[in-house]
């Protein structure tokens, strides 16, 4: 089966063989879990000190008050003079279960589970109704994946490529990608304040410049195929991200995904 080659004006120039990689079948499973391997590397570990709440000097009063024998400060005088303290069950003592930084938070994964959930993720790009459950604006396209000419990797000033992703269709695509909402209360707080949306990924053999122009587009990312990860075919865990390919990066994949590829479609 073969693919039509775009140019920078949305014309058909030529055509190419699709790889084996996209007849992998779908595996959410092991995506998942390699998307959540990967963000764990970016998690800081969090942890209290051990001795919050357990600080103060503290005594039981034992039988004899009708109070509990739990312990209590053991000053006569201030505001937390026979108060309790030192447990998590009373105002002002320690937390109950409190993060540890010693947890281990690092997740690993094997590395044939690593290229297959890559594997899976990008094939599962082509299947049209996965882009458009993520959301895409693919009413125009009529093929996918979406290859271009290598023309594109020269590329270095946005209005240029915006101009070419609007020859290729994807007009649509780039309204919605355009709207970002603000959030309020806690993830504004947090430095999370703005939610943007993923558009289109655009897979290159060399950057030429091409980063330069994506930069400004909001939403529009841009990864070389050397670095392609599943964190970015398949964000948030979700499979089926609208994917540009260039010409060089869609035929030329590696050769250790290509055996992969071959040992799990005999």
């Amino acid at each position: 089966m073969s693919l039509p080659v775009y140019d920078l004006d949305g014309n058909e120039t030529e055509t190419i063989e699709i790889p084996k990689v996209f007849s992998i079948p779908y595996n959410p499973k092991l995506i998942k879990r390699s998307v959540l391997a990967i963000q764990s590397h970016s998690f800081m570990p969090n942890g209290s000190d051990p001795l919050a709440g357990e600080r103060g000097s503290t005594e039981s009063w034992n039988t004899g008050r009708g109070m509990s024998r739990i312990g209590r400060i053991k000053s006569h005088t201030g505001p937390r003079a026979g108060s309790a303290a030192g447990v998590a069950s009373v105002v002002g003592g320690r937390a109950t279960h409190p993060p540890v930084s010693s947890k281990n938070i690092y997740q690993k994964l094997n590395k044939k589970e690593k290229s297959l959930a890559l594997i899976s993720a990008i094939s599962s790009s082509v299947k049209r109704d996965f882009v458009i459950n993520r959301g895409h604006k693919i009413d125009k396209l009529l093929h996918l994946p979406l290859v271009v000419v290598d023309e594109i990797e020269s590329i270095s000033r946005t209005k240029d490529i915006k101009l070419t992703l609007v020859n290729l269709g994807l007009s649509e695509e780039l309204i919605r990608i355009s709207v970002v909402s603000n959030r309020s209360g806690k993830p504004r707080m947090r430095g999370r304040y703005k939610k943007i949306k993923k558009g289109p990924l655009i897979v290159c053999s060399n950057d030429s410049g091409l980063s330069n122009a994506c930069k400004n587009l909001t939403g529009v990312d841009l990864v070389e195929a050397k670095n392609l990860a599943v964190t970015d075919v398949a964000p948030g865990t979700e499979a089926g991200r609208l994917v540009i390919w260039t010409k060089s990066s869609f035929s030329n994949l590696s050769d250790n995904v290509k055996k992969l590829v071959e040992t799990n479609a005999s």
